[in-house]
């Protein structure tokens, strides 16, 4: 008996549903209906997909020269491996004819167009289920029964499952009122008849065989359409002023795709402006591509071309056709040097791909500030300028980037009949190399790391013409004004230096005074708990719960400040607790992080100090949670993070016992060139690995300490309970 077979049998025997075993899907479904993912149930014998409802696309009264194309709900392959083992549920158009009745794999995507999934970034196996519960819930689980996805519409009474004429999978109620849509949860695509409306994204594809989300989508903003590319803050690198200028006080409402155009409405139900040529065909839809390019595609001799590219702006103007750092230049893809030098201080990520982008060769560090240098590049541009001061002179303009860690690259413009321009960049995406005009000039500062060998070579040239032009009683007289002014310096900028004005730059979390987080926290009253640096109390911040954490200890707590703001500031993922901002006020050290309902990990998995433990499958996530965190922090960013201090105590839960990773004030960075780093031994007794008794460190501590974390919540017991019973045992 083959697996498909067993699995449906299980099915049939845990409760009264109703298996969904047809060869041609219809356009409707009923409560209390189970699919399976597989050829035994699902694969339509004229097409070979595996449909579950599925229709004629367009208006069936409307006389079609191509009447041929049917829109459908069901699972398709998003892998090239064969059997296939990654699925998506999705809505897709297909041609009747298209696709071999004796294969299902990647190529069905060619055919049949994916234009809407409810599991883009986690695709099921093989013998995944939907289920349309009798409570009125569409849910999605893989073959082991793990939920994926749902449309979240449990207890709502959907009575039907549909498919329309336009492509809009619908749950109707029995009144026929629409109880979910997956036209109101679009994700890079929108059909003929679909809206967008004021707070919905479409987020571009990584690239057309990867289905997750990359960084670029677009949205609805005031007087228009806008496309960013997400950083901190986004970036726009498109923008449309559509709303007439007679109505500029009102933000537009929608934007519904027709006829090949975007037609806007503004506050009513009239619209305002038509954007982009219309076409008559029904056959179309239009996606955010994964470059960046916003695309009509039609039907058209069996087969989906580009009617139009609605975003009309020069091929090096968008963010990604360069990846970070490269330089556009005609379509082509450079990497930064340095006007009238030799030296390198950008290579290419691949040598033989130019559109990968560039890497710095030696990382920028806030620890050596003192050796970063601004790389001039001329007559190159950005695309984002909406972070941009005006009637600042260059000079300062590129002085603040080098004040600030956080400022990777700046951008100075000036026109001779208009202001100066000066932009701040905390994420360098692809530059744009521009003719020189007459009157304008543009100018890009790239922030690099010098090298000591360079920064040592510098010095001592200095210091033997400094010896040789004034000799010896000249030295100690320069010796003597440096100090003179550095203490004199100091003194007068001691006190500006520790409320430097961190939040003026793009990028930084929000900065709160004392006065307002004393306000949040009703006087730091209600305390979550106390560690080495400081403690946690429980605070408000306008209708969201928050924790702030108050350092301690002049001298760690600063350096614990510092690194926490840093490293935490520059990243963000769903298994790391969120900071949202911080304060700093002369010796007052706060962070402000999100606040995490459950308490620390801690207080759940020790047997003796918890009567409800939790269940294995509980247990099994946070184990995920947790490794998907580091797999973050050692892989995902530009240099790799080591925490240094991974234990319950740091593993934060929510209210559905996600785990986040916290308490970054003991990590280090380590580039990614570093095989090992030298530091001093840092983190907690029995979770610190035996690569510290050589203070040579890798990344791969954190797997110790998560090893020991992970048999701590098997075990239900403290690591140090087991060493000793351990110890006691074998004596």
């Amino acid at each position: 008996m083959g697996p498909a077979v067993l699995y449906f049998l299980v099915l049939a025997a845990a409760a009264p549903l109703h298996l969904a075993a047809q060869t041609l899907a219809d356009s409707m479904a009923k409560p209390s209906t189970v699919w399976i993912n597989n050829d035994i149930f699902l694969r339509d014998r004229i097409n070979g997909l595996r449909t579950i409802i599925t229709r004629p696309l367009g208006p069936e009264t409307q006389a079609r020269h191509d009447s041929d194309l049917n829109v459908a709900a069901g699972f398709i392959c998003v892998s090239h491996q064969s059997p296939c083992n990654d699925f998506l549920f999705a809505v897709f158009i297909y041609h009747n004819y298209s696709v071999s009745i004796n294969r299902i794999d990647a190529k069905d995507r060619q055919d049949a167009q994916v234009v809407w999934s409810a599991n883009r970034a986690r695709p099921v196996r093989e013998n995944a289920t939907l289920e349309l519960t009798s409570d009125g819930n569409l849910v999605l689980r893989n073959d082991d029964g793990s939920p994926v996805w749902s449309s979240g519409t449990s207890g709502r009474s959907a009575a039907s499952m549909v498919m329309t004429d336009i492509g809009n999978l619908v749950l109707f109620d029995q009144r026929n009122a629409i109880v979910w849509q997956s036209f109101d949860h679009p994700t890079d695509t929108l059909l003929l008849g679909q809206s967008l409306l004021k707070g919905m994204k479409l987020k571009a594809s990584t690239s057309a065989t990867n289905t997750t989300e990359n960084q670029l989508y677009i949205t609805l903003a005031a007087y228009g359409l806008c496309a960013y590319v997400e950083s901190t803050p986004p970036q726009p690198y498109y923008c449309s002023s559509l709303v007439p200028s007679v109505k500029k006080g009102n933000d537009p409402t929608n934007v519904t795709f027709m006829d090949g155009s975007l037609i806007f409405f503004v506050q009513s139900d009239y619209h305002d402006q038509i954007f982009w040529p219309t076409t008559t065909s029904t056959q179309q839809y239009m996606t955010l591509d994964s470059d960046g390019h916003m695309r009509v595609y039609e039907w058209s001799d069996r087969k989906w071309r580009v009617n139009y590219d609605l975003m009309q702006i020069d091929d090096c103007a968008y963010p990604k056709v360069c990846a970070d750092y490269g330089i556009c230049s005609q379509g082509q893809c450079t990497c930064p040097l340095q006007n009238y030098s030799t030296l390198d201080y950008f290579k290419p990520v691949d040598e033989r791909k130019a559109n990968l982008g560039c890497t710095p060769t030696t990382q920028i560090s806030c620890q050596e500030i003192q050796h970063h240098r601004l790389l001039t590049l001329n007559d190159v541009s950005y695309f984002d300028n909406s972070h941009e001061v005006m009637n600042l002179d260059e000079d300062d303009c590129k002085q603040a980037c080098l004040k600030n860690c956080s400022c990777k690259a700046v951008m100075f413009s000036y026109n001779r009949s208009g202001p100066s321009r000066c932009t701040w960049m905390v994420n360098v995406f692809s530059l744009q190399a521009i003719q020189p005009v007459a009157n304008l000039s543009s100018s890009v500062y790239l922030k690099v790391q010098l090298s000591p060998s360079i920064t040592a070579s510098t010095s001592n040239k200095t210091k033997l013409m400094l010896v040789a032009t004034f000799g010896a009683i000249a030295t100690l007289v320069l010796l003597v004004i440096v100090v003179t002014l550095y203490l004199r310096r100091r003194m007068k900028y001691e006190d500006k230096d520790e409320e430097f004005d961190l939040d003026q730059f793009p990028g930084m979390p929000a900065r709160f005074s004392l006065e307002k987080l004393a306000e949040c926290t009703e006087g730091f009253d209600k305390k979550l708990g106390e560690g080495g640096f400081g403690s946690v109390f429980e605070g408000k911040l306008g209708e969201d719960r928050i924790a702030v954490k108050r350092l301690e200890g002049a001298r760690q707590g600063k350096k614990e400040f510092l690194a926490e703001v840093e490293t935490i500031g520059s990243i963000e993922h769903i298994n790391l607790v969120k900071l949202i901002g911080f304060c700093a006020e002369k010796s007052e050290r706060l962070l402000v992080y999100e606040y995490m309902s459950s308490g620390s990990l801690d207080r759940w998995i020790y047997y003796r100090h918890n009567n409800n433990a939790l269940d294995w499958r509980t247990r099994f996530r946070i184990i995920l949670d947790i490794a998907k965190g580091l797999c973050y922090l050692h892989e995902e960013c530009r240099r790799k993070i080591a925490h240094l201090d991974i234990k319950p105590q740091n593993i934060l839960l929510d209210e559905n016992f996600n785990a986040k990773v916290g308490d970054f004030g003991l990590c280090k960075l380590i580039n990614r060139d570093q095989s090992k780093v030298v530091t001093m031994m840092r983190g907690t007794p029995g979770y610190l690995a035996p690569e510290w008794l050589t203070s040579r460190i890798t990344e791969k501590v954190d797997v110790y300490s998560f090893g020991v974390v992970v048999m701590e919540i098997l075990s239900g017991e403290k690591i140090l309970t087991i060493l000793r019973l351990r110890r006691k045992f074998s004596s």
